[in-house]
C-alpha cells in the first residue's frame, strides 16, 4: 500500500472501507466528513503524543495488549451519528485490524496508512519515514 496513491482517494481493501493517507485523513475530519478514531492504547498516546479532538478508543490495551472488552460498544457510539470513522495507530497495522471489526458492527471505517509514527527505519527508529506526525498533521505531547 502506498500513501502517496491514497493522497486523495482510498485505496481499496478487503474487509473495510478502505485505506486513507493521513492527509486525506485530516482533510476528512476537517470538512467533517469523518471522525478520527486513535485505536492506541493510552500509554501511546500519553507517552508518544496525541491528535487533538481524536477520540481515543483503544484496540488493544497496555499492559499485555489484551483486547479492549469495550472497543465495540466504544465504535459503534463513535459512528452513532452516521459518520464514517478514520482510525489510526502506530504504524498501520492494529487500525487494519479494528477497520475490520468496526465494518463487522456495520460501521464504515478506513485505515490511515503510515499511523502516527510511521514506518522504522534503517536504525529502528520511528517518525523519520511517513507517519501522522511526520506530515507535519497536528499533534501533541504531555
Amino acid at each position: 500500500m502506498n500513501a502517496q496513491a491514497a493522497l486523495n482517494a482510498p485505496l481499496p481493501a478487503e474487509g473495510y472501507a478502505g485505506d486513507v493517507s493521513p492527509q486525506l485523513a485530516w482533510q476528512w475530519v476537517q470538512a467533517g466528513q469523518a471522525r478520527l478514531v486513535d485505536v492506541r492504547t493510552d500509554a501511546e498516546r500519553e507517552w508518544v503524543g496525541f491528535v487533538p479532538g481524536a477520540l481515543g478508543i483503544a484496540w488493544k490495551q497496555w499492559p499485555g495488549m489484551a483486547m479492549n472488552p469495550g472497543f465495540d460498544a466504544e465504535i459503534q457510539a463513535a459512528a452513532k451519528e452516521g459518520h464514517a470513522l478514520v482510525l489510526l495507530c502506530r504504524s498501520g497495522v492494529r487500525s487494519i485490524a479494528a477497520a475490520k471489526r468496526a465494518t463487522e458492527l456495520g460501521v464504515t471505517a478506513f485505515n490511515i496508512l503510515e499511523g502516527f509514527e510511521g514506518d522504522p527505519d534503517e536504525h529502528a527508529h520511528r517518525g523519520l519515514k511517513g507517519g501522522w506526525r511526520h506530515r507535519g498533521l497536528p499533534w501533541r505531547q504531555n
